[in-house]
């Protein structure tokens, strides 16, 4: 049984799907004017995990997260390059599309972006004016937050304790009636703009998700997912127009991973501290990357320091290096691998994974497991079919975790060296056999 925190009811919740044995996830996804920062790859990895921890527990999972390839940045950068707003986009599409194959994440089932979207986004604002939840202002469209009464559910926040002008994306707040409208359509004769009823112009951003939802994935959908940052305004305000016009919240489930901290700091452009997702990869690599964001619980804020990076690496050589040890001794003793594995182990792992994503818990039982592996590699006489389901058994948890265990090429060559290895150890030619160790070394055998 999975549970998951519900940010709108703000308790830990049994998930019970609107279909038996499917799933319908949308993770907002990323305004296309610059490369995905580390603290992107955060959501990224968060509901990768979710997503394989569903398919692990037996759901089909159809998972949407869009591209806003349309706002001010975007724009911007377009004028400041003198190219198209669409090469801007596109680039940093493809981008991102990079960073989440690199990041070894099962890629979303559906991409919509919001330029494909305009039609429906347009058709979407005419019916909540002609329902009387949004008006216009001089070319601009805006929603009435007094137009429904479950505005500030998903924040829990009172409109007396907002600032004025907090949901506001884009241009100056004008025409409003009250000063926590936000906009749904903006007048802009800058850069890229559609037509609409109430002239040129460009979506606001808290449509264009809702949208988009309701496009890929139906009036209701079983998890709405992003990063804490995004709960208010931008959830909250997906959350009313879902509400005005179909009498729902949009999603059963809110589902928000905290935010990451770099030594101790927020991340942000002002103190420069910014670290780009790609050359994290490239630094740490996949897996470092990935062990380490999940190694906090998903709720709790990540702290991104040399420490924190040095403690993951020591962790995750702990369970790679017994891996790489059983595939390389099954290999030089010709034990087949069957795919068995340890029942129990692989049940306190999903168990863990279960209760709310509690990675911690999880790791806890990876290492034991690992220690169970390494304890049946050291038997006297050693028993390959308890190798076997110990070693199958963690390579099903980190497949959850999406972390790689490298492949071991093992051919006859390699089998004669680690022949003569153990003889000229056995013979106490330890020279000879410290020769036959860097060998292997160099093959990464050792």
């Amino acid at each position: 049984m999975i549970r998951l925190y519900n940010s709108k009811t703000l308790q830990v919740e049994e998930f019970k799907p609107i279909e038996e044995g499917r799933v319908s996830m949308y993770v907002c996804g990323p305004t296309v004017y610059n490369h995905a920062h580390i603290g992107n790859a955060r959501p990224m990895i968060v509901f990768d995990v979710l997503k394989r921890l569903l398919e692990a527990e037996g759901y089909k999972v159809t998972y949407v997260s869009n591209f806003t390839d349309v706002d001010d940045k975007i724009i911007n950068k377009a004028i400041e390059e003198g190219v198209d707003e669409g090469v801007i986009a596109q680039r940093y599409i493809d981008a991102y599309t990079d960073v989440r194959k690199q990041l070894n994440t099962e890629l979303p089932d559906i991409t919509p972006r919001v330029t494909e979207t305009m039609d429906q986004i347009i058709d979407f604002i005419a019916e909540l004016v002609k329902t009387g939840h949004a008006y216009e202002a001089d070319g601009d469209v805006y929603f009435s937050v007094d137009s429904v009464d479950t505005y500030g559910e998903i924040s829990h926040q009172k409109l007396d304790q907002l600032e004025a002008g907090a949901s506001e994306r884009v241009g100056e707040v004008t025409g409003k009636k009250n000063p926590y409208d936000f906009a749904l359509w903006k007048k802009t004769d800058k850069g890229i703009q559609w037509d609409s009823p109430w002239g040129k112009g460009r979506p606001g951003w808290h449509t264009e998700c809702v949208v988009m939802i309701n496009n890929n994935l139906g009036p209701k959908i079983d998890i709405h997912g992003g990063g804490m940052d995004l709960r208010f305004p931008h959830h909250e305000n997906e959350a009313a127009q879902q509400e005005a016009l179909h009498g729902n919240s949009l999603a059963n489930y809110w589902v928000h991973n905290a935010m990451l901290s770099l030594n101790g700091e927020k991340m942000s452009k002002s103190l420069g501290n910014t670290m780009w997702a790609k050359d994290v990869i490239e630094t740490l690599g996949v897996n470092l990357t990935r062990w380490l964001m999940s190694s906090v619980h998903y709720r709790k804020e990540l702290n991104f320091s040399d420490e924190t990076v040095e403690t993951a690496r020591k962790e995750l050589d702990k369970v790679l290096t017994p891996m790489k040890q059983a595939d390389v001794k099954m290999a030089m003793a010709d034990a087949a691998n069957e795919g068995s594995y340890d029942e129990e182990s692989w049940r306190a792992f999903l168990d863990c994974m279960d209760d709310d994503m509690n990675t911690p818990n999880a790791y806890a039982v990876i290492f034991e497991t690992v220690k169970k592996l390494n304890g049946s590699l050291r038997q006297r006489e050693v028993q390959w079919k308890d190798v076997e389901k110990y070693r199958n058994s963690v390579e099903k948890m980190l497949e959850v975790l999406g972390v790689q265990v490298p492949v071991i090429s093992v051919g006859e060559e390699e089998k004669e060296l680690y022949r003569k290895w153990n003889e000229a150890k056995a013979a106490k030619d330890f020279e000879t056999a410290d020769a036959y160790r860097n060998a292997l070394s160099e093959k990464g055998l050792l």
